[in-house]
């Protein structure tokens, strides 16, 4: 077996296309506690980060046609995962955004697969697909 390398050092960015730049810029910040690193008023687009990850939200240029994503018949992004310290978090999370009018949980944290790890999925502002994930503490 070969082995090399990889090519690349891990994702810089994840854009994402949504129907308000400000609903879910305010989801990324109060739900999240992300931060705004930048912003582009004439694009309009938004940058955000975590201090490890950053999204870029793009505002569509026409809401009202935009078509949903279909996670089934569309190819594209699927979902975005982030990951949390652990279940403790996850469970502080889940609580947290269950209370917001801007969130739609999908379901509430459960083991992901076998486990030992677990995980939710929600639907954040502009019906993006959010998994947020906790491994087990070691």
């Amino acid at each position: 077996m070969t082995t090399s390398t990889p090519k690349t050092l891990g994702v810089h960015h994840v854009g994402l296309t949504v129907p308000s730049l400000e609903d879910a810029r305010r989801f990324f910040t109060e739900g999240l506690s992300f931060e705004t690193v930048g912003e582009v008023p004439d694009y309009p687009a938004v940058f955000l980060s975590d201090g490890t990850t950053m999204i870029t939200l793009w505002q569509a240029e026409d809401p009202e046609s935009a078509v949903p994503f279909d996670r089934r018949r569309v190819i594209g992004l699927h979902h975005l995962a982030l990951g949390v310290a652990d279940p403790a978090a996850l469970q502080v999370l889940h609580s947290e955004l269950a209370a917001r009018d801007d969130v739609q949980i999908e379901f509430a944290p459960e083991p992901l697969g076998a486990g030992p790890a677990q995980h939710m999925m929600c639907r954040i502002p502009g019906n993006i697909r959010l998994e947020v994930i906790a491994l087990p503490v070691a």
